[in-house]
């Protein structure tokens, strides 16, 4: 770590329940930083006022009392007013889902759910303070680019065609076949992205197992990303488990890679670089 990285972890409002902040604070300690712990039932002006005093790069708020909503914005006008509003804060604890985009939009960089492992937020508070200040470095995984594509797995593509063009009335791009891959593919384009309808060219196919199993259907959604070997190192250093722990050329002259849907909650995902001056 190039930076010594500050964080203060803090429980505002009447919660007594502090074991998850001591473990994070246990955890970014262990990961390198130096973590000031400001205890039980502090107010948000308490809070603010030892972030600034001990010159923390970030602020980790722990709130188990459901008053989230109230206690996180409010932390954060405090810092904007006291021109403190280059300090990270994020946030933790029993937090519903369906709250975690409300207190994004208030300033909350981040909600860490329940289960999170600890890495993952020392992790993401390194790669905040890194970029905020300018510091060069691998700053982890990088969210993917866009859905470059969906893949739906047919038997015939003569069949199947006249639904997606004539119907529909997408546009046919073209049609190759994969030999990697073992699949006819015709591209369809929808807006920013496409469909990708596959013909198996092979009864052992993966495409054939897929449709002899399931049907006809959705097969897999291809998520556009760049330096793809740096992506697949990353998430194996996350413990996901990959189809693929090299990349194989995929239609359109693509670098890809599928991950394994025991790893993606059974959704079946693939990787996809384009070619230099091919990423739209």
């Amino acid at each position: 770590m190039k930076k010594k990285i500050r964080v203060l972890i803090a429980k505002p409002g009447l919660d007594g329940h502090d074991r998850g902040a001591l473990v994070i604070s246990q955890a970014l300690r262990d990961y390198g930083m130096e973590v000031i712990y400001t205890g039980l039932r502090q107010t948000p002006e308490q809070i603010v006022a030892s972030a600034i005093q001990e010159d923390v790069d970030a602020i980790g708020l722990s709130c188990l009392s459901g008053a989230h909503n109230e206690l996180f914005p409010e932390i954060i006008d405090l810092l904007k007013a006291r021109g403190a509003d280059d300090i990270i804060v994020i946030g933790g604890g029993v937090i519903p889902w369906e709250d975690i985009p409300f207190l994004e939009s208030k300033g909350i960089r981040k909600i860490f759910t329940p289960g999170t492992p600890t890495i993952e937020t020392a992790k993401f508070i390194e790669k905040a303070v890194y970029e905020r200040d300018g510091i060069a470095g691998s700053h982890g995984m990088e969210p993917a680019e866009k859905i470059d594509h969906i893949g739906i797995a047919v038997s015939s593509l003569e069949e199947v065609l006249p639904f997606y063009v004539n119907t529909l009335g997408l546009k046919l791009e073209g049609i190759e076949e994969v030999s990697s891959q073992k699949v006819k593919v015709a591209f369809l384009n929808i807006g920013q992205t496409r469909l990708e309808l596959l013909e198996p060219m092979d009864g052992e196919s993966a495409v054939a197992k897929f449709i002899a199993k399931r049907g006809q259907g959705v097969h897999h959604v291809a998520l556009g990303v760049k330096e793809i070997e740096k992506r697949i190192e990353e998430l194996i250093e996350h413990g996901v488990q990959l189809i693929n722990e090299s990349p194989v050329k995929g239609a359109g002259g693509a670098n890809v890679a599928f991950l394994h849907p025991a790893s993606t909650h059974k959704v079946l995902f693939e990787l996809c670089e384009k070619p230099k001056g091919d990423e739209k």
